[in-house]
């Protein structure tokens, strides 16, 4: 199916207001259940800069925003099934890894972390994941 036919498809990208992101993205696709979370760095609300604090406070802030985005697709972050970390420093995954712990508490979903990957804005971390809508 060619890009211009998608309208009729069950394919809808999602884009949340008041959620930073560069015009190339879009925050969210969900096709057939499955919610495809696009990258998403620590950015503050309504803004394209990073919260400051590094790793840690970078982590919590992604979370949220994700959770957020996950809102606006009729799901949360109980509905995660799996998740990619991309960390710009692997030292730094003690910090990144408390972060996530404490948002997504004793029972998380499947996980990756790759690390010294080059992320936008200089940001230390940024995080994707796939999530089921559940049923309504």
């Amino acid at each position: 199916m060619a890009p211009e036919d998608q309208s009729s498809s069950a394919i809808e990208r999602i884009v949340v207001p008041g959620q930073g992101r560069l015009p190339q993205f879009c925050h969210a696709t969900i096709a057939d259940g499955w919610i495809h979370v696009s990258g998403t760095l620590g950015t503050l609300p309504d803004q394209m800069d990073l919260i400051e604090g590094g790793t840690g406070p970078e982590t919590t802030q992604t979370m949220r925003n994700i959770e957020t985005i996950l809102e606006a697709c009729g799901a949360t972050l109980r509905d995660v099934v799996k998740v990619s970390v991309f960390l710009a420093d692997m030292d730094t995954f003690p910090a990144m890894n408390a972060a996530y712990s404490d948002v997504m508490g004793t029972d998380p979903p499947a996980r990756i972390t790759v690390g010294r990957a080059g992320l936008a804005l200089n940001g230390a971390v940024e995080i994707e994941c796939v999530a089921y809508r559940p049923s309504s």
